[in-house]
């Protein structure tokens, strides 16, 4: 994913966690913001309930390609961030796929068009 799209300071992560709306599954907890750019942001965590560092950094993988596929239909102008459950290293890839495009849905973030 291009470096534009990702999360990358503190304060923003922060921002999102405590102005931002939820949507929880048992594989993924995406937290949704508006922001005030013309594309979306994206960024990623992996507590370590998920498991070791390899795990946690598999699951973060997953979570970015899973995004990165779905970055053409979403709508700009929201920072999104993605936390890895420990369900996640076990669900089929297109069990994610359907689970991550239905929360971004729900939040509102699919362009229908």
């Amino acid at each position: 994913m291009d470096r534009r799209y990702r999360l990358t300071n503190s304060s923003d992560f922060k921002r999102v966690r405590h102005t931002g709306q939820s949507f929880a599954h048992p594989l993924v907890l995406l937290i949704v913001s508006k922001n005030q750019l013309d594309h979306a942001r994206f960024g990623f965590a992996a507590g370590k309930s998920v498991g070791n560092a390899v795990e946690r950094n598999r699951a973060k993988r997953r979570l970015r390609e899973a995004l990165r596929l779905l970055l053409p239909r979403i709508v700009p102008g929201w920072d999104v961030i993605a936390i890895a459950r420990p369900a996640i290293l076990s669900a089929p890839w297109d069990e994610l796929i359907s689970v991550i495009s239905t929360k971004l849905d729900q939040a509102g973030l699919i362009d229908a068009g």
